[in-house]
């Protein structure tokens, strides 16, 4: 009879953008506010999106509307820069992200 050694090691844990996707927070080490989207302003062109850096990915298309996580925004001025009207602002008074938006954002995340 052969010895079968079960590989018992759990998971990776998440860092970076993936932990903050799962526990759904800001980083504590973010001195800065995040920044957000006037949708009254905005022009849908994604500029924004692509100028995002990649270990933030805080922007994304929801519906209609161009929109920044800030759980996921640490209020770097990258897409401010790029912006052609101008429509990112500090969000000093920023509010948690609701589920259904989170929800989206899993689901475009999975495999990433």
């Amino acid at each position: 009879m052969e010895n079968v050694v079960k590989d018992t090691a759990s998971p990776p844990v998440p860092s970076g953008r993936a932990q903050r996707i799962t526990e759904r927070t800001r980083s504590e080490g973010w001195k800065k506010p995040p920044r957000r989207i006037e949708t009254s302003e905005c022009i849908t062109c994604d500029t924004c999106l692509r100028s995002c850096p990649s270990e933030f990915g805080a922007i994304f298309d929801i519906g209609l509307d161009v929109v920044i996580i800030p759980e996921l925004c640490s209020g770097c001025p990258a897409c401010v820069l790029e912006c052609p009207v101008d429509c990112i602002y500090v969000d000093e008074n920023w509010t948690p992200t609701d589920e259904s938006v989170w929800n989206h954002i899993e689901l475009t995340t999975e495999g990433a």
